[in-house]
């Protein structure tokens, strides 16, 4: 037994031809330093965990891919945290006039010629339209059938039977519909959201 600064060593034996391994040399190199700067090795990151970490992220990276390349953003952010539903609004249009509301709802048809507005319905097929300034946002065509969440002020407009025939017509000719001005009788009353903001969901 050796005694040297409160440490006791054994003292290695070794057999005949047999070389001491890197630990034993650092401890006996530590003891002569008097104990000091003493470093343990340390086993090797094992190469199997450090595979299966990269394979756990790649996927889960594949996973949220899909996500984020359905999600189509336009406008501006929507700044609203919860939404208005569609029945609601039709039902009481004259209570949400001049407010800001979020709606929810599948897109059955955009703008063919400019994509400056669009129509949501709720699963009981209510309708609202958000119309948007003409260059702002650009409602895709392919984004019909999709669910998308659209921001703005809920508008009311009184036209006369002549605006409204001028309103009617304009909006065939955008979708290459036919239109007869026979169809319009009167004068009407239309609400519709105008939009700032928008997301397609899927």
């Amino acid at each position: 037994m050796v005694h040297q600064q409160g440490y006791r060593i054994r003292k290695n034996r070794l057999r005949p031809g047999k070389r001491r391994t890197g630990m034993q040399r650092q401890r006996i190199n530590c003891f002569r330093n008097g104990g000091h700067n003493f470093k343990v090795a340390q086993k090797p990151f094992d190469i199997a965990t450090l595979s299966s970490m990269k394979i756990f992220i790649t996927a889960l990276l594949l996973c949220a891919l899909p996500c984020l390349a359905a999600e189509k953003k336009l406008g501006k952010p929507l700044a609203l945290r919860s939404q208005t539903p569609i029945a609601d609004i039709v039902k009481s249009p004259d209570q949400y006039v001049d407010k800001t509301v979020q709606v929810k709802g599948r897109i059955t048809e955009v703008c063919e010629k400019a994509g400056c507005w669009t129509n949501l319905v709720d699963a009981d097929n209510k309708m609202i339209k958000v119309k948007v300034n003409d260059g702002e946002i650009v409602f895709p065509k392919e984004a019909v059938g999709k669910t998308a969440i659209a921001e703005g002020t809920f508008k009311k407009f009184a036209l006369t039977k002549e605006q409204a025939i001028d309103r009617a017509k304009h909006e065939a000719e955008e979708q290459g519909r036919k239109f007869d001005p026979a169809t319009i009788k009167s004068g009407t009353t239309i609400y519709q959201i105008a939009g700032t903001g928008a997301v397609v969901l899927e």
